[in-house]
């Protein structure tokens, strides 16, 4: 679907291009996130996930195309712009002869907004003790330190690489628990990329998908839920080469047929279809499959 850009957007990415030797990770990438939302973005392993979340917040400089933050250029915004940020990489570093209680002093003397109490909240829930040093943590603690350090000041946008990736299910559904109450108690904008799609369907209110260099796929769960369909096609009809309106995707399958990926916003889809074509409602796995196959 064609994503369409918003003045009140606090992060987009427009047409970014960018290339590591003759591989191509990112190929006009759009994405624009809308204040107060949480956008999931989803892909395979090795897929430009990463790349494209630091394109979007100035970490790296694409071959082409512009990332605004915060109505700037990525790359220039000031130091006021930076306290409403956070970033959490899919593995913090730094500060490794640190205590966490000394890491996280020294990052609160940097925001005059840092919340005190959530910290010490969320360091006695999670079970750090303070006195340990970072780099004696295992990969699930420094994960979780890390994120300490994004909450704690409140940011305007939080942006999260991964966060999950080396949590427990226990600890993982704390921190999305945390992402929510963060939007509903200060209207945070989030994006974070996974690869857990229980994740998106616990907190996202919008998906975007990358594949092969591109964004496939920008919508939001109530939209998935109520207008994007898996078709069945059957081998008896001849499928136009075309692609059909609505169409975001086609796959043959080995027993004959195909199975086609389409948003029916006006729930007419059925009429326009063989009369022995099925037509099937999709979750986020099989949106996943279907786009990502």
């Amino acid at each position: 679907m064609t994503d369409v850009p918003h003045p009140a957007n606090l992060l987009s990415a427009e047409g970014l291009v960018k290339d590591y030797g003759h591989h191509r990770v990112l190929d006009e990438v759009s994405l624009h996130v809308e204040p107060g939302s949480i956008v999931g973005l989803v892909g395979r392993n090795g897929a430009g996930k990463s790349t494209l979340i630091e394109c979007m917040i100035g970490l790296r400089m694409p071959d082409r195309g512009q990332a605004i933050l915060f109505g700037k250029a990525a790359t220039s915004i000031d130091d006021t712009d930076k306290s409403r940020l956070a970033y959490v990489p899919q593995k913090p570093d730094g500060f490794d002869w640190m205590t966490i209680a000394g890491m996280l002093n020294m990052i609160a003397s940097l925001y005059s907004n840092w919340d005190a109490q959530l910290c010490a909240r969320l360091l006695n829930e999670w079970k750090l003790d303070g006195t340990r040093r970072l780099q004696a943590l295992s990969p699930g603690e420094r994960q979780q330190v890390a994120i300490i350090r994004a909450l704690a000041p409140r940011p305007s946008l939080l942006v999260l690489d991964e966060p999950a990736s080396a949590l427990d299910p226990v600890a993982r559904r704390a921190l999305l628990r945390e992402v929510v109450n963060l939007v509903g108690e200060n209207e945070t904008t989030v994006l974070f990329s996974t690869h857990l799609i229980s994740d998106l369907e616990r907190v996202a209110s919008h998906v975007a998908v990358l594949h092969d260099a591109q964004l496939r796929l920008h919508a939001s769960l109530d939209d998935v839920k109520e207008s994007w369909r898996r078709v069945w096609w059957p081998a008896s009809s001849a499928l136009p080469a075309q692609p059909l309106p609505g169409e975001q995707s086609r796959r043959a399958l080995e027993a004959g047929g195909w199975t086609l990926l389409m948003h029916d916003a006006t729930g007419t889809l059925s009429a326009t279809l063989p009369a022995a074509a099925q037509v099937h409602p999709v979750n986020l796995d099989d949106l996943f499959m279907e786009v990502a196959a």
